[in-house]
């Protein structure tokens, strides 16, 4: 019958060789021209269509670094764009100056000129940090902008002995530590062999003491960075509150309304993903951040250019079965942010994270942010230090009970720890938004678990040394600072 079109078997082999060989053929077939498919090869895009996207994001980003490394820092213009901006690859200026404007009335920075991409800004706000505005937002418009105003916990913590204040007993190093090893650990940390590596500060807590402070020349134990994704244990730590609460449940669905919206008549697959699936990073949702999109039409649309993160996340359509793939999406843990946003009403959502949490155990120094919106950036924007992060590292080293009260349940902390099911294949690295030792790590306990943010942020919990472990850096580059390379040379100081 193919001859009948004048197509031979032969031709239908000369043709398939050359699409191997990304030749495009033409063939008569009936009076019609057929344009034999392209290879894949040939389909691969050149030009980068989010261009336009990426240029305003990188000058959100900047708006952003630049105003909470000003004022919530308290770092000066030469510190900000030496390490700060160093995470950017051509950031608009110098310290001597450049097309931005530092607002210190507004306490806000805005970045780039009218040229075709829109001026970005950010501005502080009181009790969240800086917030980045919309492109057609000016400073006109930052007292429309979220705030939170909570009265600062009773006390001076400097008057407050340690962990809930900054207070210190002067007591020699427990016999347990060795000294020598300890010193060993930490230059170890901060005479890095890359130059792309800036330990910031290092604390390591024993037996619920801090046995090890040290910060880099510009830095002090109130010096607040970013968190990056370390941002994410905590989200799942004010989430595990409530699920110990009975007012969240990991297996019931999310119940979100998605975009775009299904007919009533139709059933949305999306309706079947749970809180463990997204705290899993399973959630099967299309992937963005992971395809090179994150600072084009991702995440970073959030974190950088003022979109709603809770309709940005919502608006992913369902690629796999949930539970079955792991894919570290910034959104995946947004999408659990906005749960517990429909749980709490928008009062005691805003409020719950200090109530809750960051003023019981301590964590007088933590700002966490929002969009221009009011919702939580907890997938990466919450800025705090050192001391800080080691107390939240310290409840759960100490089995989620902070000064005889149970803030989350042993059941949570088993979830955070227990290995997401779809990695089961791949080494088992990651639990509820936490990281976990992968299988082939022979050289650190297995009970050990770590936060984990860009640039460096780690906070390390093992059990099994009584061990709570706090790196803070401004890495750039490649990066590649290894945490439980920091884990096995901070254990060898600690004799059990």
């Amino acid at each position: 019958m193919l001859a009948i079109f004048g197509i031979t078997a032969n031709a239908i082999r000369t043709r398939a060789a050359h699409r191997r060989q990304g030749i495009v053929t033409v063939t008569a077939v009936c009076g019609l021209y057929v344009l034999a498919a392209p290879t894949l090869a040939q389909q691969e895009l050149s030009f980068d269509y989010w261009q336009f996207n990426r240029e305003m994001i990188s000058r959100g980003q900047q708006a952003v670094f630049m105003c909470n490394g000003l004022f919530v820092s308290n770092r000066t213009l030469e510190q900000v764009f030496e390490q700060e901006l160093a995470y950017l690859s051509d950031p608009v200026g110098t310290a001597s100056g450049g097309d931005y404007v530092v607002d210190t009335d507004h306490m806000a920075v805005a970045i780039g000129r009218p040229d075709g991409v829109p001026v970005m800004r950010a501005a502080f706000r009181e009790g969240i940090g800086c917030v980045v505005l919309a492109p057609d937002q000016t400073f006109d418009d930052i007292d429309s902008l979220p705030a939170l105003r909570m009265p600062a916990p009773p006390g001076d913590p400097a008057t407050i002995p340690w962990p809930d204040g900054d207070m210190l007993e002067d007591a020699p190093l427990p016999a347990a530590i060795d000294q020598a090893a300890l010193a060993a650990a930490s230059d170890w940390a901060f005479n890095r062999e890359s130059p792309e590596q800036i330990t910031l500060s290092l604390l390591v807590v024993h037996d619920g003491q801090i046995v090890h402070e040290r910060y880099t020349p510009g830095v002090t134990m109130e010096t607040r960075t970013r968190t990056w994704s370390t941002a994410k244990s905590i989200a799942a730590t004010l989430i595990g509150i409530l699920v110990g609460q009975g007012r969240l449940s990991l297996d019931a669905p999310l119940g979100l309304a998605w975009f775009p919206e299904a007919d009533e008549n139709d059933h949305d697959p999306r309706s079947e993903i749970t809180l463990r699936h997204v705290l899993n990073m399973s959630s099967g949702l299309y992937t963005i951040d992971n395809a090179n999109l994150e600072y084009a039409t991702g995440s970073g649309l959030s974190y950088w250019a003022g979109e709603s993160s809770a309709i940005h996340s919502r608006s992913r359509g369902l690629i796999r079965e949930p539970g079955t793939h792991w894919d570290y999406e910034n959104y995946d843990t947004l999408l659990a942010v906005y749960r517990m946003k429909i749980e709490l009403g928008e009062t005691g959502y805003h409020e719950f994270p200090r109530s809750a949490l960051l003023d019981r155990i301590g964590m007088r120094n933590t700002l966490l942010s929002t969009d221009r919106f009011g919702d939580f950036i907890l997938s990466s924007q919450v800025y705090t230090n050192a001391r800080d992060l080691a107390r939240f590292g310290l409840l759960y080293l100490r089995g989620g009970v902070w000064n005889g009260e149970r803030l989350i349940s042993e059941e949570w902390i088993d979830f955070v720890r227990t290995p997401a099911p779809s990695l089961a294949e791949y080494g088992n690295f990651y639990g509820g938004q936490w990281w976990l030792v992968p299988d082939d790590r022979t050289d650190v306990p297995k009970d050990a678990y770590s936060t984990a943010g860009n640039r460096g942020q780690y906070v390390i919990v093992v059990p099994s040394h009584d061990l709570v472990i706090v790196r803070r850096g401004l890495d750039y580059g490649a990066q590649g600072f290894d945490r439980w390379d920091l884990a096995r040379e901070v254990i060898r100081a600690v004799t059990n």
